[in-house]
């Protein structure tokens, strides 16, 4: 498996194109907007698009969902069923963080945890994180140990849960329960900023490591 980040929006979120080298089906993570910028990575990599995934709801992942899954024809999976309030709430969201456009949509299907979501020959599992929303999800590639973890966790940091239904607890919880679990050596990609490790994560993380109580 391949992928390419494509850091989109004013909020520079870690949109990522990941594709089978097998195949070069494709799949695209947090389209949150500036699709000429996806289209292009879809384009110079030689891929073919077959779904949209999603983490979470919030406008910077999820903007530009629509557009995507229309121009390419397209399913959207993903995110769990309880950030169903978040899309209903794009308008909204439009005026209050400052976007130019985006659009409600409907998930084509909504994710579990335990579920799997697939493109070509790659398999990746999904892990239901609520905290930094009550229906974010991860996906993880076991066979790179890489994961595509939204604003559940960053480098040296983790989501905030200021937004409505947002629960710092449970964010914890999935973190440190759902997350770390799955191994130290298992690299992430965050919703922004650089890519960390659980490792590096559970041993430096002002919020997380192993040392805070």
């Amino acid at each position: 498996m391949q992928y390419q980040i494509i850091p989109v929006t004013p909020f520079q979120q870690n949109c990522t194109l990941f594709w089978c080298d097998e195949t070069k089906k494709a799949a695209v993570v947090d389209p949150g907007g500036d699709i000429e910028l996806i289209n292009q990575a879809i384009e110079q990599n030689g891929v073919t698009l077959e779904k949209v995934l999603l983490t979470h709801a919030h406008i910077d992942h999820a903007g530009a969902t629509k557009a995507v899954a229309e121009k390419y024809s397209v399913d959207i999976e993903g995110p769990h069923k309880e950030d169903k309030f978040w899309i209903d709430l794009i308008p909204e969201q439009i005026t209050r963080f400052g976007f130019d456009h985006a659009e409600v949509f409907e998930p084509t299907r909504w994710l579990n945890q335990g579920d799997t979501v697939s493109f070509g020959h790659i398999t990746l599992e999904v892990y239901f994180c609520p905290g930094h929303t009550p229906g974010h999800v991860v996906f993880f590639h076991r066979d790179t140990k890489l994961a595509q973890v939204g604003d559940v966790l960053f480098k040296g940091s983790m989501g905030r849960t200021d937004f409505p239904r947002g629960d710092h607890a449970t964010l914890i919880e999935s973190i440190r329960e759902n997350l770390f679990p799955l191994g130290d050596d298992v690299r992430f990609i965050p919703g922004h900023g650089p890519m960390s490790t659980f490792g590096e994560e559970r041993r430096t993380n002002p919020f997380v490591a192993d040392r805070v109580s």
